[in-house]
């Protein structure tokens, strides 16, 4: 009998359950990339929105005769000033487009708490599906405002504030279909490389943008919105949400590692009367919880705290670090929007870093809370440090992005996912999309803080930005202490047993 080929005996090393795990794990990734690709416009097109008018009227009417002469043959809109897109195009500008972040993020924190609670009642499939259809509905109409010369404030809130609620359909699904596929043992690991799409979404976001924001910014819009409705068609055509589904056997309850878990463990557990919890068995026939219920769970209150303060201080990096690098390096707008994304590729290593490190101590707070105060001196260095260079610049952004998007990484993934199968629920599935939904939630409350404070605080000076954002990384370390202390004790009460 002839050897088989190497490519079939690494296909078939693999078992049919290790198969559908791989897949799942892929499609759940480009899914959720596609979410965050269509988010980061915003943030490289306010450099074109508004433009720093330096010239003399003199040398910019000479200036535009001659573009004009050049491009002749290329209609560009009307009320397109040499200060920007009217209206951001006044010395109000900031303000203009804080309200832009603003009415996004409140409209994402508000819709989050129920997108949740609506998402464990519908197939996740299906709401997913829509979710992300819709997202690239009002993601191409910002962009079209471009193409249809409007200059109405209101339309760009709307069409924020729309692109916001339809958005909270994603991370509650996507994390629900990830946890259901995948156990607790390495969560942390996986989970954090998994995470990483947050920031593979934000650097292709960020390029694509980049690539039509000097030409016809209308396009960075519009593209990102037809990707994510593309990827919702594939959900509907692919998602599988749970291993049951097709008779896999690789669910989380087989895991023999499945009750490694924050900092409870067999000789260090919270109690809880489980009964207030969730009432039912198993997955199938079982009652959704209930929102006080979730908030029964041990840790669920600390970590949505702690995740307000971090997702501020990541969520004002993701809107304003173009602007900024604009502002402090001289640099356009497209070449700033290609610089930002260093930030997100220190995001990646910070999230496997934090999924790595937590797995091996089986400490998740204090896993966040050693990244937490790192960021914060690391916050003061770059606000220091990035003026002396381009170079300089490029180390921080790198630093920073690790340090303040792996916690971040950790909480909104592992951690939801360990407190949503927490051993109290009685194996109850349903749970996970509200845990899910209000630790997000109460992250996209700092992540609607922090852009706007940003904007109010920047015309008095960058530094002040970096000095909130520390107070946020201190707020954030501050609500984990009380979990870093049990963990801490229970490490040492573990000690004390083997030395006995």
């Amino acid at each position: 009998m002839a050897q088989l080929p190497p490519g079939i005996r690494f296909i078939t090393s693999f078992s049919r359950d290790q198969w559908y795990r791989a897949f799942i794990f892929s499609l759940t990734f480009l899914l959720y990339t596609s979410f965050h690709l269509s988010r980061k416009p915003i943030s490289i097109v306010k450099g074109e929105l508004h433009k720093h008018c330096a010239a003399s009227p003199e040398v910019q009417l000479h200036a535009n005769k001659e573009y004009a002469a050049q491009l002749q043959p290329v209609k560009k809109p009307s009320n397109m000033s040499q200060c920007g897109w009217e209206p951001f195009d006044k010395n109000n500008y900031k303000q203009l487009l804080g309200a832009l972040d603003y009415s996004f993020l409140c409209a994402y924190a508000v819709g989050m708490y129920l997108s949740g609670i609506i998402g464990e009642r519908l197939p996740i499939r299906y709401y997913l599906t829509v979710g992300m259809l819709a997202s690239g509905l009002f993601t191409a109409m910002f962009g079209l405002g471009y193409f249809y010369n409007i200059h109405s404030l209101w339309f760009y809130i709307m069409a924020q504030i729309a692109n916001g609620l339809v958005q909270t359909t994603g991370w509650p699904s996507v994390v629900t279909c990830i946890g259901n596929w995948f156990g607790k043992g390495r969560r942390g690991l996986i989970m954090g490389m998994w995470n990483s799409h947050t920031s593979v979404g934000n650097i292709l976001g960020s390029l694509i943008a980049a690539y039509w924001v000097s030409t016809c910014w209308g396009l960075s819009f519009v593209v990102p919105g037809v990707i994510i409705a593309v990827m919702g068609i594939v959900c509907f055509l692919f998602l599988i949400e749970h291993p049951k589904d097709i008779s896999c056997s690789c669910t989380p309850s087989s895991d023999p590692e499945m009750q490694h878990l924050l900092i409870e463990s067999e000789n260090c557990s919270v109690t809880l009367n489980s009964s207030s919890v969730v009432t039912g068995e198993g997955r199938h026939g079982t009652s959704a919880i209930s929102f006080l219920g979730a908030l029964r769970i041990p840790g669920v209150i600390e970590f949505s705290l702690c995740l307000l303060f971090a997702k501020l201080v990541s969520y004002t990096f993701l809107f304003w670090l173009p602007l900024y690098i604009t502002n402090v390096e001289h640099l356009d707008a497209k070449r700033a929007g290609d610089l930002s994304t260093l930030f997100d590729v220190g995001g990646i290593f910070g999230g496997i870093l934090a999924g790595l490190i937590s797995d091996r101590l089986e400490k998740r707070a204090s896993t966040c809370g050693m990244m937490l105060l790192l960021a914060a001196p690391t916050l003061y260095m770059f606000s220091a440090i990035s003026k002396m260079g381009l170079e300089a610049t490029i180390v921080m952004l790198l630093i920073s992005g690790a340090l303040v998007n792996g916690p971040y990484a950790l909480i909104t993934t592992a951690v939801s996912a360990d407190l949503g199968t927490h051993k109290s629920l009685k194996g109850n599935a349903r749970a996970l999309s509200t845990v899910t939904a209000i630790i997000d939630g109460t992250g996209s409350v700092g992540a609607a803080l922090g852009p706007l404070l940003a904007g109010l605080i920047s015309p008095s000076g960058w530094n002040n930005v970096f000095y909130m954002l520390m107070v946020a990384d201190a707020c954030a370390l501050l609500f984990l202490l009380r979990l870093i202390q049990k963990e801490l004790r229970c490490n040492a009460d573990h000690t004390l047993f083997k030395e006995h």
